[in-house]
């Protein structure tokens, strides 16, 4: 079997597009070149990898499956060109990071602005995921590292803790709830909440939580940080589940009490999660040196 490199870089790039012309521009060719190079690679693993019509493409199970290899081998290829680059050193590369909703908007802001101020030649491509797909594309190799909390289910990555939070309800000073040490997640569920967008990782957990007690999330208002739920909490529009850590850093706003939440999911450890520590590039393994001694947990011994 003879696969090209350009061909997978090619499928990739018409795998994360919705049509193949859009695909094709992305790998600087044009859709002729492309439909005809598909076409060789489709001949070469005997194999259909698309169904094409005219809205678009869609991969086909083989597609799925070629997928998951390409991503993996083509970034596989980006850490040993950046590893035999003339700068050999962490300051040079590329790190994809995926994480959940507190990581994107708590600490990893300030964490990438002194890592990065630090390492002149590396960029980051940072998204918020959810859980599920953090751990999915890790595993395919769609980024290289995964920040998620919680439970991780997955026997293939390696995952390494490096914190713990816990989950609070927050609610205005004089609220009936104020005078509580502590609360049920059905009791909170009795008044208004305040919450981030739909979409955030901590928003599909709590909706799935209040669908185990058979109750709805009464949601008053969606923003799009903590801060802005903490401000909405504090002028008394409602009350909000929101990690520890969130409330911590949010000292400006007086008007604002937390309660700790009577349930045994409040507390959460922290995550991250690598296909294969020893393959990943030096300012990836820099960077989660970075994030473990931020938390005072000793760097990798690799």
């Amino acid at each position: 079997m003879h696969v090209d490199i350009t061909d997978l870089n090619l499928f990739v790039c018409i795998a994360e597009s919705p049509s193949l012309t859009q695909g094709a521009k992305k790998a600087f060719l044009s859709a002729a070149a492309a439909s005809v190079r598909i076409k060789s690679l489709e001949e070469e693993l005997k194999t259909r990898l698309f169904y094409r019509d005219s809205k678009g493409v869609e991969l086909t199970a083989s597609g799925k499956k070629l997928l998951k290899h390409a991503r993996v081998i083509l970034r596989q290829l980006e850490y040993l060109k950046n590893d035999f680059a003339l700068d050999k050193s962490s300051d040079f590369g590329h790190i994809r990071i995926y994480a959940n909703t507190t990581a994107t908007t708590e600490y990893l802001p300030d964490l990438l602005a002194y890592y990065l101020s630090h390492h002149p030649g590396v960029s980051v491509d940072l998204k918020e995921k959810q859980n599920a797909e953090i751990i999915r594309s890790v595993s395919e190799g769609g980024c290289d590292i995964g920040i998620v909390a919680g439970d991780v289910k997955s026997k293939t990555l390696e995952v390494i803790r490096f914190a713990s939070d816990e989950l609070v309800l927050v609610v205005p000073a004089n609220h009936p709830l104020s005078n509580k040490n502590s609360v049920n997640f059905i009791g909170a569920l009795k008044y208004p909440l305040v919450s981030l967008n739909d979409g955030s990782t901590l928003v599909e957990f709590l909706k799935s939580e209040s669908n185990k007690v058979g109750e709805a999330l009464d949601l008053r208002i969606q923003v799009f940080s903590f801060e802005s739920v903490l401000r909405m909490v504090d002028s008394g529009v409602g009350v909000a589940v929101v990690p520890y850590s969130a409330y911590e850093r949010q000292k400006q706003f007086k008007n604002v009490k937390f309660i700790k939440l009577d349930e045994p999911w409040s507390k959460r450890d922290r995550y991250i999660l690598v296909r294969d520590l020893n393959a990943l590039p030096l300012c990836a393994i820099d960077l989660i040196n970075k994030i473990l001694s931020d938390h005072g947990i000793n760097k990798l011994d690799l």
